[in-house]
């Protein structure tokens, strides 16, 4: 397969289509190898307009979710980044190419194994990787980015506490069928301005903060 071909194509065809108009976001597409953070079998696959089969039921994000989000968060070299859920550690890859560093949070043992052994190949080594349920927050420091990259029906306020100035946080709010990629930035003390960018659907967090259920 022309590997090379095919992640030119999703490029133009899927990613600058999707309103991703950044250069610095659609050359580090070009630079991080897609293909080598998915399963062996889907390969050849890498780079279609899908959410691939990770293993442990978890599928990692469409290629244009991927760019969307990381122009949305618009990352500078001495920024700090939290992830929450690492996954196959690809998207984990492109926020430690943008970002000064970036803590990865995975629940998943198997997959957080799996990821670091991508991670550590590529040689990315501004990257701090933990095993553990950062669903409705995680550790104490503040960052200037937040990513969960399975949605939430309710966004937990800790993670919006953990903000530096100017700080912000990505996620996928909401359940099936209906949920909004939204962008939720500091502006000043107590002070935030939400942005949603797109509809989307994807697999919520293992436990994601929810609403309370009506009982009778």
């Amino acid at each position: 397969m022309d590997f090379k071909q095919a992640r030119f194509n999703m490029i133009e065809q899927q990613i600058r289509t999707w309103e991703v108009l950044d250069q610095d976001v659609l050359d580090l597409l070009s630079t991080v190898r897609r293909e080598d953070f998915v399963l062996p079998q889907y390969r050849r696959l890498a780079f279609a307009d899908l959410e691939l089969p990770i293993g442990r039921g978890e599928k990692m994000w469409a290629p244009k979710v991927e760019a969307r989000v990381l122009q949305a968060l618009a990352l500078r070299r001495e920024e700090s980044v939290l992830e929450i859920g690492t996954g196959s550690g690809y998207f984990t890859a492109l926020l430690a190419s943008r970002a000064g560093h970036v803590t990865t949070v995975e629940i998943d043992p198997e997959l957080a194994s799996q990821a670091a052994a991508r991670l550590q190949k590529g040689g990315f080594a501004n990257v701090s990787r933990a095993i553990g349920d950062g669903a409705q927050g995680w550790g104490e420091e503040t960052c200037d980015a937040i990513v969960l990259t399975g949605s939430t029906p309710l966004l937990p306020e800790r993670f919006l506490a953990q903000l530096k100035p100017n700080g912000r946080v990505f996620a996928i709010v909401g359940e099936a069928p209906v949920m909004t990629a939204r962008l939720v930035a500091w502006t000043a003390p107590g002070s935030r301005v939400t942005t949603d960018l797109f509809e989307t659907v994807v697999a919520p967090l293992r436990n994601a903060a929810a609403p309370a259920r009506f009982r009778f």
